[in-house]
């Protein structure tokens, strides 16, 4: 068996871990995948490179010797590899900039709006989406290069997602909207022009999943308003919508989140939870060139959404008529 970069990072992995069964629930392998790896390179290396006791592993002398050489080597091939990405980067800004917008997205209607825009602004360009409900993903396909922006969001004044390695990107807000609630179309508060949060302390909830702080900061607002939520199931869109509609939850949803038969949404008093929709990409990058254009685009579609959204009207005229 020849050694591979690979092989160091896992020799990294289980040093770091002290534990077989660390290391390998962080490299996502079963430990007894992860132990017969070790014994190869221990094979092709002619030696044990841990001595396994009670309380874990600890490197053998030819596991440092190892070790020593692997923190030399893995940053410098990651290095190397960002280097190639910016060179590549630079040459296709280059030649004129992208021919083609790889968008990534989070759930929520901006993305699909986005992707309109471009395409009628674009025709000739190639429009492509991937999405997830990680921001922290996002980000880091676009540090990868392997997307062009990442339209997400984040919770009130919560930093937009960082990527490991120190790759900086470029963020820029595109909107800031209070979290609303919907409602069953026959529940009691739907007539309710704002709901308190407090008046819906005995129900059952619904939201989509995230990995940022929000499900923290809907915990706090609820606390701050005399409660714990009851069961919160987190979902896809179209469930959040049918628990909803049939009753089960109610459920908590953007402001631009569009009409939809069977239930109401309405704004919460005080807008005790507030969301920033951001787009992200990285500065070296070709999609640099375009990306305050692509920007003004996202802009665009939340002011065309908010427009839409006869709750988000009549949120922005009480703020205006407040005194």
């Amino acid at each position: 068996m020849d050694l591979e970069l690979r092989h160091l990072k896992v020799v990294s992995a289980i040093a770091e871990a002290g534990s077989l069964t660390r290391a390998a629930t962080g490299l996502g392998l079963a430990q007894p995948a992860l132990s017969a790896q070790l014994k190869r390179m221990e094979r092709a290396l002619g030696g044990e490179l841990f001595v396994r006791g009670p309380h874990g592993v600890r490197p053998t002398e030819l596991g440092e010797l190892v070790l020593e050489r692997a923190r030399l080597l893995v940053p410098a091939v990651a290095e190397l590899q960002e280097e190639a990405r910016r060179f590549s980067r630079r040459r296709a800004a280059g030649r004129g900039g992208p021919v083609r917008y790889r968008l990534g997205g989070t759930h929520g209607p901006l993305l699909g709006g986005l992707v309109d825009r471009l395409a009628s602004a674009c025709p000739a360009a190639s429009v492509t989406t991937y999405t997830s409900w990680s921001s922290r993903e996002l980000a880091g396909l676009v540090a990868q290069g392997r997307i062009d922006y990442a339209l997400t969001g984040v919770c009130g004044p919560s930093r937009p997602p960082s990527v490991a390695g120190g790759a900086a990107l470029v963020w820029r807000q595109v909107a800031t909207d209070p979290v609303f609630v919907m409602l069953p179309e026959g529940h009691a508060l739907a007539a309710c022009e704002e709901v308190p949060l407090e008046g819906l302390a005995g129900a059952c909830w619904t939201n989509a999943p995230g990995d940022g702080c929000f499900a923290e900061c809907f915990a706090a607002a609820c606390a701050r308003a005399g409660f714990t939520p009851g069961a919160v199931y987190e979902t896809d869109t179209a469930s959040c919508v049918h628990l909803v509609q049939v009753g089960r939850a109610v459920g908590l949803c953007r402001a631009t989140f569009p009409p939809t038969p069977g239930l109401v949404t309405r704004a919460l008093r005080g807008s005790p939870l507030m969301w920033r929709h951001v787009l992200g990409w990285h500065p070296d990058s070709p999609a640099a060139e375009v990306a305050e254009a692509v920007l003004a685009h996202a802009r665009a579609v939340h002011t065309s959404a908010a427009e839409l959204s006869p709750s988000y009207t009549r949120w922005r005229r009480l703020r205006e008529s407040a005194p």
